[in-house]
């Protein structure tokens, strides 16, 4: 499949989403930044993680680091989100918007120089990624302009087949920011994440195999000298400490039952990506 990138630069193209992001709330709508545009506004204040970010070049080197803008909002908001990108001159993708748009919409920009995929009330993928259904009422309105770090991370471990950019996001954000049990703001809220993994066998499969993974690619980062050993041991203290937050979670009777059939079965949706 083609390879489809943002070539604005970063400052633009972080201006231009967090601009979308203030337009939606004059509006009544809450509309929050996912993916690896939330992890970069993540790293925003912290220049050394972010140039190191950077230089493990996520999507290949001299690539840019975007392919496009994901966000997250309320299928409540649905109707008001088609009329905003409407007047702002965004192109919707009919196909998409009439077979997914109960929980998925996809804009095109006026000039094309790039698209924004908007998924509502969760994340639906190798696992799901709960954010609510209704606005006051769902985890959203936690953090501005992005959704809370815990959920950025659990966006990055369910993916079952994960790749070296989501592998490089995670990363940066255990470089960045603590591991707390709360959604203090500016770090990531792994109380949260040990609660919904106790909850589901095959999540919890997956996102432990997923940090192991991210591990193994810091050792390898440490050895080709793209990691200095202080880097390196921050990322490892930080997945320890996950770990063991996520280990020490009770698991429910949901998770101790799917547990006993294990990887006999799929625990895990297959996901394949829209032609765009």
């Amino acid at each position: 499949m083609e390879k489809h990138f943002v070539y604005l630069s970063e400052d633009e193209f972080i201006n231009e989403a967090v601009n979308l992001v203030e337009e939606a709330k004059k509006r009544g709508i809450v509309l929050r930044i996912i993916g690896a545009v939330a992890v970069y506004i993540s790293l925003k204040n912290k220049p050394e993680v972010l140039s190191i970010y950077k230089s493990l070049g996520r999507l290949g080197d001299k690539e840019p680091l975007f392919t496009d803008l994901d966000m997250a909002a309320y299928g409540e908001h649905r109707g008001k989100i088609t009329q905003m990108f409407k007047e702002l001159g965004f192109e919707p993708d009919r196909a998409i918007n009439t077979l997914f748009g109960h929980k998925r919409q996809v804009y095109y920009h006026p000039q094309g120089k790039y698209h924004v995929d908007i998924f509502f009330n969760k994340l639906e993928f190798s696992h799901d990624v709960f954010f609510g259904e209704k606005p006051g009422k769902g985890r959203l309105e936690l953090d501005y302009p992005t959704i809370t770090l815990a959920d950025l991370v659990l966006e990055k471990l369910q993916i079952h087949q994960i790749n070296l950019k989501d592998v490089i996001d995670l990363m940066a954000l255990f470089i960045a920011h603590d591991i707390k049990e709360s959604d203090k703001s500016g770090s990531i809220n792994g109380k949260h994440i040990a609660k919904i993994l106790a909850d589901d066998w095959g999540f919890w499969y997956d996102a432990t195999n997923n940090l192991n993974k991210v591990r193994a690619y810091a050792n390898e980062c440490l050895k080709n000298r793209k990691l200095d050993e202080h880097t390196h041991s921050t990322i490892v203290s930080k997945i320890e400490r996950l770990y063991k937050i996520i280990e020490e979670e009770p698991k429910t009777k949901n998770w101790l039952k799917r547990s006993k059939v294990g990887d006999k079965k799929p625990w895990y949706r297959e996901v394949e990506e829209l032609t765009r």
